[in-house]
């Protein structure tokens, strides 16, 4: 039986190791990873993946040096303006996903108009983890429980998995099936906690702006290898 791949998340890893590896300065290396951004969301519509999230700045990103950090931020607003419009024109519906309010308010104004701008699209549904951390999703999505509890809204014998994923920044989202780290690192990084209870693991040693539309066939034929079975025996 083919396992069903509806929803893939990726943690997009080694764009710093990338240009280190060439003698070049580290945003040259996000510059790269987020062409690659591009091409793998086009890639995953035609191998009929229906949702892909991508891990592109966490909350823990913000320590990094103001100078990585402002080179990001400026690539962002590079790509907000000109590159995500040809997502647009695939049929790709775009959601921001994260702690907004932590980002510059021109780059939140691009990233409002361009939810709303593709909100009819349906060929795929891509989420951007951008400011993001999954601790922090869920203690959002608590105070928002807490809130309707203390308003009436809601009563505790209410209160399930299915309300608490409804307060997520992913509401509406299906979890992932799937999870791909590239660059050889395992681990999770404060991503998705919630959502990948039961996800399918798969870690790759490329690098994230060496990683193509092949490898990601390869690796969902992997998955559809393997037996899902969900905490059953």
């Amino acid at each position: 039986m083919t396992n069903k791949l509806e929803h893939i998340a990726v943690i997009m890893d080694g764009n710093g190791r990338w240009a280190a590896k060439r003698g070049l300065p580290r945003n040259a290396g996000h510059k790269k990873g987020a062409e690659v951004v591009i091409e793998v969301a086009k890639a995953a519509k035609e191998l009929g993946v229906k949702f892909l999230t991508l891990y592109a700045f966490s909350t823990e990103n913000w320590k990094r040096s103001r100078e990585e950090v402002d080179g990001l931020m400026n690539l962002l607003r590079e790509y907000l303006a000109k590159d995500f419009k040809e997502l647009k024109e695939n049929d790709v519906r775009i959601r921001f996903i994260g702690e907004r309010q932590m980002l510059a308010d021109d780059i939140v104004a691009k990233m409002e108009e361009l939810e709303k701008s593709t909100a009819q699209n349906k060929s795929l549904g891509l989420q951007i983890a951008l400011s993001y951390g999954s601790r922090q999703e869920i203690l959002h999505a608590v105070k928002q429980i807490a809130a309707e509890v203390k308003s009436g809204d809601i009563s505790l014998k209410d209160i399930d998995e299915q309300t608490f994923s409804a307060m997520l920044y992913t509401a509406g989202v299906p979890d992932p099936d799937l999870v791909i780290r590239t660059s050889g690192e395992q681990r999770i990084s404060n991503y998705l906690l919630w959502q990948i209870a039961y996800a399918e693991f798969f870690f790759t040693k490329t690098l994230w702006p060496d990683f193509n539309k092949n490898e990601l066939r390869e690796i969902i034929e992997n998955y559809q290898t393997r037996e899902r079975r969900y905490g059953k025996a």
